[in-house]
């Protein structure tokens, strides 16, 4: 007798939820994903954190572009290509907005502060059950991740989601501190505690010039650098992996896929492919 249960799964198309941010995301470190998933026939939904179309840093679509820690060019011309395809085309309008989707908690001074609290937490349920429809998710890096990525409450709230559904969560190069900064409210220790990560190394920060999209501020060195939150992060019984000087850094360590820089963005999404449809759950270490 045939197993209906697992014709379904075969079926079953996997349905990647991407979040980028509205300040600039890198364009390799979205195609390199996108790339596997969408040689796989995956299904990708789009969501930033208040509902505005993403778009890529221009230097992210320059093969010309000379990366100043490195020296040298990181994006070839057939990677820029793919870059100002999508850039161009029509994937990232109306992306999911995070902002009544994924509830905020409320102020502890907010008038009425318990009825609300629980409110939050009635609409957090019913947003675990609205992305159980998702099978997995990814967090694009680049700068604009520091604006309004790396301390978002509703991102938190997302990673904390799939992580209790033991479904995979993906990140790259500065959206990697989105996984440091996702916390359970009540013991306040990091998501990846224990776990081993990869991600911007000090060697690859700029000192100057790092800049944002939607906005004049250009900074000097990014606001913090990720590596020393990683290494803290992760604690004793777990590791940061920065792998400078070897051409690739991609760490699993499930629930998690974490990618160094824009050279790793395309086995970053091939790794994504083998712990969803493989069932991996360690690499890089």
């Amino acid at each position: 007798m045939p197993d209906i249960n697992r014709s379904h799964r075969r079926l079953k198309v996997t349905h990647i939820l991407i979040v980028l941010s509205e300040y600039g995301y890198w364009a390799e470190e979205l195609v390199g994903p996108l790339s596997a998933f969408d040689e796989r026939g995956y299904r990708v939904t789009f969501a930033t954190p208040t509902g505005k179309r993403a778009h890529a840093l221009p230097p992210s679509l320059d093969e010309e572009y000379v990366d100043p820690p490195l020296g040298r060019s990181v994006t070839t011309a057939d990677v820029a290509a793919l870059g100002r395809a999508v850039e161009s085309g029509n994937r990232l309008d109306n992306p999911r907005s995070l902002v009544g989707w994924i509830p905020e908690r409320p102020y502890t001074s907010a008038p009425d502060y318990l009825r609300k609290l629980e409110e939050y937490h009635r609409s957090l349920e019913q947003a675990d059950n609205d992305l159980q429809e998702y099978d997995a998710l990814l967090i694009v890096g680049g700068s604009g991740p520091i604006v309004d990525l790396a301390n978002n409450e509703r991102v938190h709230d997302l990673i904390l989601s799939f992580v209790r559904a033991g479904k995979p969560v993906g990140a790259e190069c500065y959206g990697v501190a989105c996984l440091a900064f996702a916390r359970d409210w009540d013991d306040r220790k990091s998501l990846i505690r224990g776990k081993h990560v990869t991600g911007h190394c000090k060697e690859y920060d700029y000192k100057d010039g790092t800049g944002f999209l939607g906005t004049d501020f250009v900074m000097g060195p990014p606001p913090y650098p990720l590596e020393y939150i990683l290494r803290d992060a992760t604690g004793p019984e777990g590791a940061y992996h920065g792998n400078f000087g070897k051409p690739l850094s991609v760490i699993v360590d499930f629930p998690f896929i974490t990618g160094r820089s824009t050279p790793d963005s395309f086995l970053t999404g091939q790794k994504m492919v083998e712990v969803l449809e493989e069932g991996l759950t360690r690499f890089g270490w």
